[in-house]
C-alpha cells in the first residue's frame, strides 16, 4: 500500500428533479450547464441529489469515464428520486462488498420505508472506493434529508452517524448532501458531533476554509441569491486537511443550472495505515 497522502476532489450537487414544472428552468434547458459544471470541476467523487432515472441516463451518456451507483428511494427501483454517487472510474475501484443504499427509517433495509416523520422516503447511497495503484480506501455517503420535518432530519443524522461510526474499515469518510438544514440546526450539530454522546464527528469543509464567510446560502430558487441558509455540504472525517472549498455560482445568461448551488472541496487525507 502506498504511503502517499490521499487527495480527493468532491462535489455535492442538488440538480433539481426533471419532473418539476419549472417553466424556462426545466431540466432540458439546464442539463448541458449541469454537465459542463461537473466536467469543469473534474471531481473524483460527485454526490447528486434529486436525480430521476432520465437524469441519471443523461449522466451516463455524458460521463462515460465515471462509474455510477444509484437506487431510487421508492419501493419500485425504476421510479422516483435517487442520490447517485459518481466516481472517476480510471482512478477508483468500488469495493463490491461495501456499497449500497439504506432508507432513513426504523427499517433501513425496507425499500420505500419512512418512519421518521418525513413525508417522502429518504435514503443514503454509499460506497467504499479504492484508489487504483495505491490501495487507499475512502467511504463516500450521499444523501438528501427531509425538506419538512426537523425531527426526521435529526433522526436521519443520528442514523447516518451511527452507520459511519460502525463501517467495516477505518478508512476516511466523505459525506455529500443536501441536508435541508442550516448550520446552527440540531441536524448539523449531530453530524458535526456537537451533541452529548456523539459517536462520530464530521467537519464542514467549507467552514474549515472560510470560517467567517457570511453570504453562504446555497438554495436560491433559480434567482441567484446568496442569502439564507447553507443547506448543501461536503463533510469529512477530522483527519482531512481541506485544501480548497467553494460554493459555485456559475450561470449562463442569467440561467442557473439548478435551484441549488453546487458545493465542492479538495481534501487531503493522511497516508493509509492498513485498512484492508
Amino acid at each position: 500500500m502506498s504511503d502517499e497522502p490521499l487527495v480527493v476532489k468532491a462535489m455535492a450537487f442538488n440538480i433539481r428533479l426533471s419532473r418539476a414544472n419549472d417553466g424556462p428552468d426545466q431540466w432540458d434547458n439546464r442539463k448541458q450547464l449541469v454537465a459542463e459544471i461537473i466536467r469543469r470541476f473534474g471531481g473524483d467523487v460527485i454526490g447528486v441529489q434529486e436525480a430521476w432515472p432520465e437524469q441519471i441516463a443523461y449522466f451516463q451518456s455524458q460521463f462515460s469515464d465515471y462509474g455510477i451507483l444509484s437506487r431510487t428511494r421508492d419501493d419500485n427501483p425504476e421510479w422516483g428520486e435517487a442520490v447517485p454517487v459518481l466516481w472517476q472510474a480510471k482512478r477508483w475501484q468500488p469495493d463490491p462488498d461495501e456499497q449500497g443504499t439504506f432508507w432513513l427509517s426504523d427499517t433501513p433495509g425496507v425499500p420505500g420505508s419512512k418512519t421518521f416523520g418525513n413525508a417522502l422516503p429518504r435514503i443514503v447511497t454509499w460506497v467504499r472506493l479504492i484508489r487504483s495503484g495505491t490501495g487507499h480506501g475512502v467511504y463516500v455517503y450521499n444523501t438528501h434529508f427531509s425538506h419538512i420535518s426537523e425531527w426526521a432530519r435529526r433522526q436521519s443524522a443520528a442514523m447516518l452517524v451511527h452507520r459511519i461510526a460502525h463501517r467495516r474499515y477505518p478508512d476516511p469518510v466523505i459525506v455529500l448532501g443536501d441536508f435541508n438544514a442550516g448550520e446552527p440546526s440540531e441536524t448539523m450539530q449531530c453530524l458535526k458531533g456537537e451533541v452529548p454522546g456523539a459517536p462520530f464527528r464530521l467537519v464542514d469543509t467549507f467552514r474549515a476554509m472560510h470560517p467567517h464567510a457570511q453570504l453562504v446560502g446555497t438554495y436560491h430558487y433559480f434567482q441567484g441569491s446568496r442569502t439564507g441558509d447553507k443547506v448543501d455540504y461536503v463533510l469529512t472525517t477530522p483527519d482531512a486537511t481541506v485544501l480548497e472549498a467553494q460554493i459555485l455560482y456559475d450561470q449562463e445568461d442569467g440561467r442557473y443550472p439548478s435551484d441549488h448551488y453546487p458545493v465542492t472541496a479538495i481534501v487531503r487525507f493522511p497516508a493509509a495505515t492498513g485498512s484492508g
